[in-house]
C-alpha cells in the first residue's frame, strides 16, 4: 500500500476535487495509505507514544498510593485498584483525544494540512486516518492499563469477555472524543488556547464523575451533577463489564447514545472545516 506521500499529485495551484467524485472505494484506499504513513511516522519518532506508554503507569501507580488508601475505610489499595482502573480507561481515552487536537493544529501551522489538501484526494480520509490511529494508540494506552493494574492487584475474575467488551466500548467513546478535539484543533488558533480550553473543561468533568471516588460520598448537588455526567456513564459501564459489579445496561446505553451524538456532531463539522481552514 503506497503511502500518503507518493499518491499523485495536481500541484500547488490545482483546486482540491469535488469530495463526491471520489468513490468509496478510492476513500477507503486513501484512508489506508494516510494510516500507514502515520503508523510510519511513529516508527521514525517513537517518543510519539510515550503518553500512551508512560500515561497509564504514571496514573495508576499515583492514584492508587495516593487516594488509595484514604478512599476505602479499610486501606485496601487491592479495592481501590479493582474500582479505579476501569474509570482510568476514560481519562486515557480523553488524554489521547486532546493530544490529537494540538497536534492537527499543529499540522495547519506547519502546512502538513495544506499540502494534503493540494493533493487529489477526499478531504474525510485524511481526518479518518488520524481517527484509525489514536484509537489504536488508546487500545495500546488502555493495555499497559490492565498490565499494570494486573500487578497491582486488579482482577476481573474470569469476565474476560466483559472486559473486552469494555475496551471496545472505550475506544468507542474515545473515537468520539477523538472528533471532538479534533474540531477544537480546526477551530482554535494556537494549540495552547486548545490545552487551555480542554483543561478548563475536562477537570470539572473529571473529578465530578465517578472515575476516581464514588458519587455516594458527594453532596448532593454535585452527586446530580455525576449522574448526568457522561464520564459517568462510560466509568460505571466499564465497571459493570469489566468486573460483573453494579447496573451495566443503563450505564452502557448512555455511553452509546452520547458517542454517537458527539460524532454526529462534530464529525462532519470537522471535515467542513477542514475544508475551508486557511
Amino acid at each position: 500500500m503506497a503511502s500518503a506521500q507518493t499518491l499523485p499529485r495536481s500541484g500547488p495551484s490545482a483546486p482540491v476535487p469535488d469530495e463526491g467524485r471520489i468513490t468509496l472505494r478510492a476513500s477507503a484506499r486513501h484512508t489506508g495509505a494516510l494510516v500507514r504513513r502515520n503508523l510510519l511516522q511513529i516508527r521514525q519518532n517513537p517518543t510519539a507514544m510515550t503518553d500512551a506508554l508512560l500515561m497509564p503507569v504514571v496514573l495508576t501507580v499515583l492514584f492508587v498510593f495516593v487516594l488509595g488508601g484514604a478512599v476505602d475505610p479499610g486501606g485496601n489499595r487491592v479495592r481501590y485498584t479493582a474500582f479505579l482502573v476501569p474509570g482510568l480507561m476514560v481519562i486515557l481515552g480523553m488524554t489521547i483525544a486532546m493530544a490529537v487536537g494540538v497536534g492537527v493544529n499543529d499540522d495547519f501551522r506547519t502546512g502538513v494540512m495544506d499540502r494534503f489538501r493540494t493533493m487529489p484526494i477526499g478531504r474525510s480520509p485524511v481526518l479518518v486516518a488520524k481517527v484509525v490511529v489514536e484509537t489504536g494508540r488508546m487500545l495500546v494506552a488502555i493495555t499497559v492499563l490492565l498490565i499494570v493494574g494486573a500487578l497491582l492487584g486488579f482482577d476481573v475474575a474470569g469476565h474476560w469477555p466483559g472486559l473486552l467488551a469494555a475496551t471496545a466500548l472505550t475506544a468507542v467513546f474515545g473515537t468520539s472524543l477523538v472528533w471532538t478535539f479534533m474540531l477544537l484543533g480546526l477551530t482554535l488558533r494556537t494549540a495552547q488556547a486548545i490545552q487551555g480550553l480542554s483543561v478548563l473543561v475536562l477537570t470539572p468533568l473529571e473529578f465530578g464523575s465517578s472515575i476516581f471516588v464514588p458519587p455516594s460520598t458527594m453532596p448532593d448537588w454535585l452527586y446530580t451533577f455525576t449522574r448526568f455526567n457522561p464520564l459517568t456513564h462510560m466509568a460505571d459501564a466499564a465497571r459493570g463489564l469489566a468486573l460483573g459489579e453494579g447496573p451495566v445496561a443503563g450505564p452502557v446505553l448512555w455511553t452509546l447514545v452520547w458517542s454517537v451524538g458527539l460524532t454526529a456532531l462534530t464529525a462532519p463539522v470537522a471535515v467542513a472545516k477542514f475544508r475551508t481552514k486557511t
